[in-house]
């Protein structure tokens, strides 16, 4: 059986299914601040497989201990924590209590249960301010906000915990940007609050919950003025964690990028997404935003040649799933 920590949300209800389809049983644990019960349920309907699910809070010790005791838990696939950076500079202190402090505890119970193959979801903002590109995963470690310091933090505790023991066996997987949806359109992304993200802002605009896009910078040294960067869909990105699970069941640790190694800048976006929708998608200039790279997409050469991993899905891909997954469920799981 495999634990899947924040497996409620956007991205753990892709990597549930998945892991269901190729036949492993799914325990979830969340404590449904960024996650939904529906889509847990959803998930269950699609694969005619059930869940197993615990809600809790991972800074709660006796409760993450408890759902080791009682599942015959395998691995895990560790996704819970906060995620925003723009509100990890307003409330960093949350984020790492939540996100460190929570990993700490998962990572404690796991050894003291002797589970010792861990899957954790890290992001592209553990490279910083790109110094070349396309970043490599020997790009230099520098996070520019909490939250990429959280997952920094944790990448380093892990990588302290392989080295302590080789009884251990970790797969750091780096995001870039997540986007799309199940084709089924009953699983997506479902923002609590007003989307800090292009792709799920773009959605909303397009079911009109919000009145346009803003485009933070229109003056970059870009073909058309605005920022550049690596869409990944989130079937794929989901594929790649079994992929990963099975690299490490023979023992070995792992660091990867998972992306396209290809960038699509803010105006290429909303294009694609206007063609994939059909509808209009106003949209303003406005200031840069601080600490926003002109360019970010990943190499993505070490994911193909470890893992045979390498994203199908382009952007058009991306762009009319997302859009199914809005238009069926324009106010998310809250219909």
């Amino acid at each position: 059986m495999i634990l899947v920590t924040g497996g409620a949300g956007y991205i753990g209800s892709h990597i549930c299914l998945e892991l269901l389809n190729a036949g492993h049983a799914v325990v979830v644990f969340d404590n449904l601040v960024n996650g939904n019960v529906e889509a847990l349920r959803r998930v269950e309907a699609i694969c005619g497989r059930p869940i197993a699910f615990q809600n809790g809070d991972l800074r709660d010790p006796s409760a993450i201990e408890r759902l080791f005791s009682e599942y015959p838990v395998e691995a895990v696939i560790h996704l819970a924590g906060l995620k925003s950076v723009e509100d990890s500079v307003r409330r960093p202190l949350s984020y790492f209590d939540n996100n460190v402090k929570g990993a700490l505890h998962l990572l404690l119970a796991m050894e003291n249960a002797g589970v010792r193959k861990l899957v954790f979801s890290s992001s592209a903002t553990v490279y910083g301010e790109p110094q070349f590109l396309p970043l490599t995963e020997e790009h230099p470690l520098s996070a520019l906000n909490p939250y990429g310091r959280t997952k920094l933090m944790i990448e380093d505790i892990l990588r302290d915990q392989a080295r302590a023991s080789a009884a251990w066996s970790i797969a750091i997987l780096r995001y870039f940007n997540p986007v799309g949806a199940h084709e089924s359109g009953r699983i997506g992304e479902d923002p609590a609050a007003v989307p800090a993200n292009l792709v799920p802002l773009i959605a909303r605009v397009a079911v009109e919950r919000e009145k346009q896009i803003n485009v933070w910078g229109g003056d970059y040294p870009t073909a058309d003025g605005t920022c550049i960067r690596d869409y990944v869909h989130v079937v794929d990105l989901a594929i790649a964690h079994l992929s990963a699970f099975d690299h490490i069941s023979s023992q070995k640790n792992l660091v990867v990028n998972l992306g396209t190694g290809r960038g699509y800048s803010v105006l290429e976006v909303i294009s694609a997404f206007a063609t994939a929708s059909g509808r209009n998608l106003p949209y303003s200039i406005k200031a840069r935003r601080d600490g926003d790279a002109a360019i970010c997409y990943a190499g993505v050469e070490k994911a193909e040649r470890l893992l045979g991993w390498k994203a199908r899905r382009d952007l058009q891909v991306m762009c009319a799933d997302h859009w199914r997954w809005q238009m069926q469920n324009p106010f998310g799981y809250n219909v």
